[in-house]
């Protein structure tokens, strides 16, 4: 095989993987930064505190800039401005993934990152003009960043020879965790010590500085790079000669009808659930029930995150590994590693609910449980280019269409369910996160598929007639 080393494909997945840091980056910093445009006493109807744990002593408080505009926005307005940006990424899921198989990944993901970045830069003046116009401006990045994925897998079902399909992935979508964590402390200390507006500013430039490196390293396809070693493009080619189709139309029927694909939606959907539920509720749990400030300790909330980016990457090498050198098979590495990152996180998230006012073990808890679920990158996550090489893109739009369902009704029914914020409250929130994750894991262990589909490949009109 060819040296990994200063390759174009590992140099693909290193912008891709800062592509990716920054479309997270520009997707959490709001959910910080929101906390300083709002007035003080219109944040929240004071939530009914739980007295079940003792307060924690607060922090020195260091000078702290108070210049941001401040707006009077309720609790209710804030959620609309928050879920906004699901309402724009639901939609150009599909129909991303069907643009890149048709106009290549390269110019969708650029423009799909540079969109969210102009969106993002002109956020603070859109929170100014109205809040209509905020949620306007949040919906638009989500249009944005909804085709990025899509044209990642689907730039990658020409890039990434099979035995390396796990590294290369984990190593691109991994940015994606990295952007969690560095962003939600460095927005925490960008609104403390400078402005709220810069947090959007500064992320939204970067993201506009990664496109031009983008659009001037990075190719579509091994045949169009300009700079590739001629013993890599065609180590590339070979490797996927019998797996790409090369028909026009999408087999859109024997596509929907495969039970492969629905082993991906369901476990997909499942995953999503736990990590949007505890993505947006975590700092209200510790808060309200642990009494402990989860915005005064930025560090604490990254954490988790920290932990599934090294999971991500050290589980792609790991199933790169038992694929090539133990010969393992595909959909037994695709399974086992989706079971480790789904039923993992369910039994720590339940285990969370269970153990007072411990608050170092309620954050390990919650750390193993996101880490865990790293494991799924290599899992039900790639499991796309596997079955449908051709079509990962477009399949990604549709598994990604249902997964962002969770990101919208998720936090919503936890909101409900813990009106009184007692522990009894948030184990059934728990409880119903795990089950689901449950349930996506046995689903996926029964239907999944390693191989190539039928319906994937050139030759499939043919034996249908």
């Amino acid at each position: 095989s060819v040296p990994a080393c200063c390759s174009a494909r590992y140099n693909l997945a290193l912008l891709a993987c800062f592509g990716f840091f920054l479309l997270y980056a520009l997707r959490v910093n709001l959910s910080v930064a929101l906390v300083d445009m709002v007035e003080p006493n219109t944040s929240l109807a004071k939530n009914v505190t739980s007295n079940v744990c003792p307060e924690h002593s607060s922090t020195i408080n260091a000078p702290r800039n108070t210049t941001g505009v401040k707006y009077s926005w309720d609790a209710d307005t804030q959620g609309w401005i928050l879920g906004s940006f699901f309402y724009g990424y639901i939609i150009t899921q599909i129909p991303g993934g069907y643009l890149a198989s048709k106009i290549g990944g390269k110019m969708l993901l650029g423009f799909g990152i540079f969109g969210t970045s102009v969106f993002t830069l002109l956020t603070p003046l859109a929170a100014n003009l109205g809040v209509g116009y905020l949620i306007a401006v949040r919906a638009l990045e989500g249009l944005g960043e909804g085709v990025t994925f899509p044209a990642m897998h689907s730039m990658w079902s020409s890039w990434a020879p099979p035995l390396e399909r796990s590294k290369l992935l984990s190593i691109s979508y991994a940015g994606a965790q990295l952007g969690t964590v560095v962003s939600l402390p460095l927005s925490g200390l960008i609104c403390y010590y400078m402005n709220w507006v810069y947090v959007f500013y500064i992320f939204g430039a970067l993201g506009v500085l990664w496109w031009f490196f983008w659009m001037f390293l990075v190719s579509d396809t091994p045949e169009t790079h300009r700079s590739i070693s001629h013993a890599e493009r065609e180590y590339i080619l070979s490797s996927l000669k019998d797996q790409l189709s090369t028909q026009k139309s999408v087999p859109w029927r024997p596509m929907l009808e495969s039970l492969p694909l629905w082993a991906i939606v369901v476990a997909h959907f499942s995953y999503n659930w736990t990590f949007y539920t505890l993505l947006t509720l975590l700092p209200t749990y510790m808060k309200e029930i642990l009494r402990f400030d989860a915005q005064e300790n930025g560090l604490l909330s990254a954490l988790p995150y920290f932990g599934c980016w090294l999971c991500i990457i050290l589980s792609g090498q790991i199933a790169d590994y038992l694929r090539e050198k133990q010969n393992f098979s595909t959909v037994c590495v695709r399974k086992c590693f989706t079971l480790i990152g789904m039923i993992g996180p369910a039994v720590f998230l339940v285990a969370a609910g269970f153990i007072g006012c411990n608050y170092a073990l309620a954050v390990a808890f919650v750390t193993i449980s996101t880490t865990l679920g790293g494991f799924c990158t290599s899992g039900y996550s790639i499991n796309h280019l596997d079955i449908a090489p051709s079509y990962a893109g477009i399949l990604l739009g549709i598994t990604n269409s249902f997964a962002t369902i969770p990101g919208m009704v998720g936090p919503v029914i936890a909101k409900n369910l813990t009106h009184n914020n007692t522990v009894e409250e948030w184990q059934m929130v728990f409880y119903i996160a795990a089950s689901i994750n449950l349930f996506g894991a046995i689903f996926f262990a029964l239907f999944a598929s390693g191989e190539v589909q039928d319906w994937a490949v050139s030759g499939y009109h043919l034996h249908r007639n």
